[in-house]
Parts: C-alpha cells; sequence; structure tokens
C-alpha cells in the first residue's frame, strides 16, 4: 500500500467516525455547535494523552504510576512544576481522558457525568494561572457548553450523550507514532470543513480549502528550508499559518483573529499539531483597528481575509504609519486594500506575502487605483498575479486572485500574471484545485515563463501603459476563436427548414381537416 493510499484509507475511516458522531449530536444543536462539542472532546483526549506521555518519560526510573506519584504531596509539587514547564498545564490523574473512559465503561456505576468533565476542563485553565502559558489556554474551552439544555434535560440525559460521544472519540486511532498520518490534523480540518460547506459565508471565513492554502505556503517559501517566523493577521482557525510548516521549518506563528470562537479554534489547532504554546502568538481583536504585532517584520505572510469587509476608514487611520505613505484609505465599504497594506507593513525586507481577494481589487479605481499604483510604481512589491477557478472556496462562488508581495526586488524585475481559472475538477458544490493544478501555478510562479494562454511575464512598462489595471485578461490571452462557419451550408439547411416546415403545415391541414376543424393555430 502507498503512502497516498494509505492516508486516504486512514481519512476516509476517519471522516465515517466523525461523521456518526455528528449524526448522535444533530438534530439537537446547530452543525457550528456540535462541532464545538467534537473538536474540543478530541482536544481533550489529546492533552491527556500528551499528559500521560510526559507523565510516563518523567516517572521511567521511579517505576511508579502517575496516580501513585500524585498521592505523594511533594511528588506532585515536582511533576506538576515539570509538566507546567514542558507543556503549558497540567491534567490531574482522575480526569485524564482514558480514565473517564474506564468510568464510562462502568455504566451507571461509573463516576463520570458532564459536571465530572466540566470541573476536569476547569481545571487544565486553573493550572495554568500564573505561568507564561497561561494566555493560551485561557477560555480555549468556553464554546463546549456542557450544561446546555440541547444535550439533554439533566445532568444525566447530557452525561450519556456526551460519554457516547466520547467512547467514540476512544475508538479513534490517533497513531501519534506514524509521522505519515496526521490523525489528529485531518479530525480537525474535516470538522471545519464540513461545518463551513454546511453553514455558508460565515464559517468559510476561518477555513481556507487546503490546495488553496498548500499554494500559498509553496509560494512564500520558495528556496526556504527555514523560516524565522510566519504572520496571519486574519488567522481564522490558523490552518494557513500551519499549512506553511508543512513547507520549510516554521520557527514561531503569529497571528491574530477577531471573532472569539474561531480565535479558541486556532489555539487549539496548534496545540493540536503539536506547536508548543511558546512558539505561537495568536491574538484575539481587530486587525485593522488595535494590531497586536505592529512593532514586528515577518519573513512570511499569508492571508485569507474577508472579502470586501467593510471597516471604519476613519482619518485618523492617516496618520497611522501603516496606511500614511499612500496618501489614500482603503473605501469603508471595501476593507481589502486596507489588509494589504497593513500586510506590507508587516512584512520583512526578506519576506514574502501571499494574499486571497477578490478580483475586484485587479482594477477597481478611485483610492484603491491610488493605493495599487503606489505599491507597483513607487515601491515595485507586487511580483504576482493569479487568478483562481471560480467556486472554490466555501460559501462564495466569485472567482478570486491570490496576489503576491515581495520588497526585495530588482528595478527590472517583471510581474508574472497566471490564469488559472480554468485548470479545476468540478465537484458537485464547489470546484477542486487538482495536485497537477497546484504544481502548475507554483512551477509557473517559480520559473516565470509565459505560456500561451496560461501566462505572461510583464515588465512594469507594460503594466503602467494598462494603467496600473492588473485585470488578467489584459495580460493573458485566453481567447478562443471559433471555427468559421459555411454560409453556404448554413443557408442550404435553413432551405431544407423551411422545406420540412411545410411538408409538416400540409400534413397537419389534413388531419384538422379529417376531425371538423376548418383551421389551427388561431
Amino acid at each position: 500500500m502507498t503512502l497516498t493510499e494509505k492516508q486516504r484509507q486512514h481519512q476516509a475511516e476517519l471522516h465515517k467516525k466523525l461523521w456518526n458522531m455528528a449524526n448522535d449530536l444533530r438534530g439537537q444543536m446547530e452543525a457550528n455547535e456540535f462541532k464545538n462539542y467534537i473538536l474540543g472532546l478530541i482536544f481533550y483526549r489529546y492533552l491527556s494523552e500528551k499528559t500521560e506521555y510526559r507523565v510516563t518519560k518523567l516517572l521511567e526510573e521511579d517505576e511508579i504510576s502517575f496516580e501513585e506519584a500524585w498521592k505523594d504531596e511533594e511528588m506532585r509539587g515536582a511533576l506538576a512544576e515539570e509538566l507546567i514547564q514542558q507543556i503549558g498545564y497540567v491534567i490531574e490523574p482522575e480526569y485524564l481522558f482514558s480514565n473517564m473512559i474506564k468510568e464510562i465503561g462502568k455504566g451507571d456505576q461509573g463516576k463520570f457525568d458532564t459536571e465530572m468533565l466540566q470541573k476536569a476542563v476547569n481545571t487544565i485553565t486553573e493550572s495554568t494561572l500564573g505561568a507564561d502559558s497561561q494566555e493560551d489556554f485561557q477560555n480555549l474551552f468556553d464554546d463546549m457548553d456542557l450544561a446546555s439544555s440541547k444535550l439533554g434535560r439533566d445532568v444525566k440525559s447530557r452525561s450519556r450523550l456526551i460519554a457516547k460521544i466520547m467512547a467514540s472519540i476512544n475508538d479513534i486511532p490517533f497513531l501519534h507514532d506514524d509521522v505519515d498520518i496526521d490523525v489528529l490534523g485531518d479530525a480537525y480540518e474535516y470538522m471545519i470543513s464540513q461545518f463551513a460547506a454546511s453553514a455558508g459565508k460565515k464559517a468559510g471565513e476561518f477555513y481556507t480549502p487546503q490546495q488553496v492554502s498548500r499554494i500559498l505556503a509553496k509560494i512564500v517559501t520558495v528556496g526556504k528550508s527555514d523560516i524565522k517566523s510566519v504572520y496571519d493577521p486574519t488567522c481564522g482557525s490558523g490552518s494557513l499559518l500551519l499549512r506553511v510548516a508543512k513547507e520549510a521549518n516554521v520557527r514561531k506563528f503569529y497571528g491574530q483573529e477577531l471573532t472569539a470562537t474561531t480565535y479558541n479554534l486556532a489555539r487549539m489547532n496548534m496545540l493540536l499539531h503539536d506547536v508548543s504554546y511558546q512558539n505561537f502568538d495568536i491574538k484575539n481583536d481587530n486587525t485593522l483597528k488595535e494590531p497586536h504585532h505592529a512593532d514586528m517584520r515577518f519573513e512570511a505572510v499569508v492571508a485569507n481575509p474577508p472579502y470586501s469587509a467593510k471597516w471604519s476608514g476613519d482619518s485618523k487611520f492617516l496618520d497611522d504609519e501603516r496606511f500614511s505613505a499612500y496618501g489614500k484609505l482603503a473605501p469603508k465599504s471595501k476593507a481589502d486594500y486596507a489588509f494589504v497594506q497593513h500586510m506590507i507593513h508587516q512584512l520583512d525586507d526578506n519576506g514574502t506575502m501571499a494574499v486571497v481577494l477578490p478580483h475586484g481589487v485587479l482594477f477597481r479605481g478611485a483610492a484603491e487605483g491610488v493605493i495599487r499604483k503606489y505599491l507597483i510604481e513607487e515601491k515595485n512589491y507586487l511580483d504576482a498575479v493569479i487568478g483562481l477557478p471560480a467556486n472554490v472556496f466555501y460559501g462564495t462562488s466569485i472567482p478570486t486572485c491570490i496576489l503576491v508581495f515581495k520588497k526585495c526586488r530588482e528595478a527590472d524585475d517583471n510581474v508574472i500574471f497566471i490564469d488559472a481559472s480554468n485548470d479545476f475538477e468540478k465537484g458537485k458544490n464547489q470546484n477542486y484545485l487538482r495536485d497537477e493544478n497546484v504544481a502548475k501555478i507554483v512551477d509557473t510562479y517559480i520559473k516565470r515563463e509565459t505560456i500561451e494562454k496560461y501566462s505572461h511575464a510583464a515588465p512594469l512598462e507594460e503594466i503602467k501603459e494598462n494603467d496600473y489595471n492588473l485585470n488578467i485578461p489584459r495580460y493573458v490571452d485566453t481567447f478562443e476563436e471559433e471555427e468559421p462557419i459555411e454560409t453556404s451550408a448554413v443557408q442550404k439547411r435553413l432551405y431544407e427548414i423551411d422545406n420540412e416546415i411545410e411538408e409538416i403545415d400540409a400534413e397537419l391541414a389534413k388531419y384538422f381537416k379529417e376531425l371538423g376543424v376548418e383551421s389551427y393555430g388561431k
């Protein structure tokens, strides 16, 4: 069995289990709500198993169990201190996921209920108070409301349902030792993608399809195996940040997310992918209003911001160093270029930035035209314009593009335009980029080749001649000539059709006469 076949087999089995779990909760709550419980419990199991693994290592020479060591006051203090230092939190033996599963297995004789689980969750948060990891663990489980009446009318009924979900999660083989099978990551991404697909645009805002993420990640890591830092100002669930780490070694992740629920998902996602709390810094706030990393510069910047979102566009931003040099602010009704300006400000001199945006940013005029001209003419930051197929994002069918910016371009460097809008696999609800489509985009970007009806390397003078309009058809001619029409053959066929109509009319008239109808069609 090949690696790809092995991965697909595990994914298929996993997705089936997750779907069955979702069905247990379906009907009692909305998709976004049952997603919170399933992902929250998967995350809790992960934290528990990570704790058990570390404790086993710490107690290896003592030949004593976690339960026994915890009863000893001195050993308990030493264990707690080591766990906080190494993984940032503590889970007591009785609250381990595995111990709860044992209690669930005892049925009515067991001690498990939702109140026990809630206490366990609270204990994790409390264990981080005063530690460096406190901010990264605060409110992580807030969206998993174990006292919700939607789970059941009383503790017993709620506990029965949650116990069923936990037992199903316990049946999933996490395969921690298999580096090629990312069970935890697959589970997480599957639940988010299913939620995004069923819940519309709102959900799609925090999930970027994997193939689009791969394009961004590959572009910002071209020629690099080690990245000092990666930043996403609208990081959603953090999937884009983590995707970059699959292309190069990333030392530290930075991000900001406005929605509290999604912010929690991003922090969970980091920890789920074994990123230490010491190696990520994700904030919960409005990036344009309250940027938390404004003084930092990043080697790689990626983003899929909300398309044409509204923002204040207040004149005070003209004094903000992120926007002041342009002389214009993005319109209040479309914050696309406000995000671009913010990201450019955060980009390091040797860095690469790739952002997904709606096609309107390529050609809209007024303030956006001024900003676009400044980026191209004054700064020479624009490196590539890539047109993607329509309907590849959850919740929106509009065509999108990827803009790539660099601060280290030479004066005579061209801008590569790629029209990949026709390269995709059509799906039932949305279109998909195939591996070969992704590879072709990235390869063309790297080689900066002009390929007929696909790409064009445009010198800055050509863009200037187009008045800084970046609309891709101006640079990549995809016009397909229609086959010449033989007019004589068409004329002959029209004559034949007229004769056929006359013959049919005559035959119909005959039938109507036999029926005693003098005329028809009146």
